[in-house]
């Protein structure tokens, strides 16, 4: 099922907003510039890795975003590592598994993430 980037958008915020821990108790968001939320500020780069990429870890779809959307983050330093991400403070990294479900269904794919516990991995 084809989405346009607005669409696809506009299905994210539905799903994440309401529950991210930056909205204010009105619902609308409590960030001091609501430009600078790393999911939407890269949104475009974000639905590109996810669509990229057809897996049932989360782990795929961590590289993914890894590579497409943080290594052009002005918050990751040249090591690879993020203040932001460090410090649960990026929405990004933290609505991840929620934001790949959204776009998944949204396009019609199924997103079954699998867990391991040990050698075993673990239908979620």
């Amino acid at each position: 099922m084809d989405r346009s980037l607005e669409e696809l958008e506009l299905i994210v915020r539905n799903r994440i907003c309401s529950v991210c821990t930056d909205r204010t108790v009105h619902g609308e968001c409590g960030l001091e510039n609501p430009d600078e939320c790393s999911l939407f500020r890269l949104f475009p780069q974000v639905a590109r890795a996810i669509q990229s990429t057809n897996s049932d870890r989360i782990d795929d779809y961590i590289e993914a975003i890894r590579k497409n959307v943080c290594a052009v983050c002005r918050n990751e330093e040249f090591d690879g590592t993020c203040e932001p991400r460090r410090e649960v403070r990026c929405s990004l990294d933290a609505y991840l598994l929620l934001v790949v479900d959204a776009i998944e269904e949204a396009t019609g794919r199924k997103f079954a993430p699998l867990a391991q516990s040990g050698n075993v991995e673990i239908r979620l």
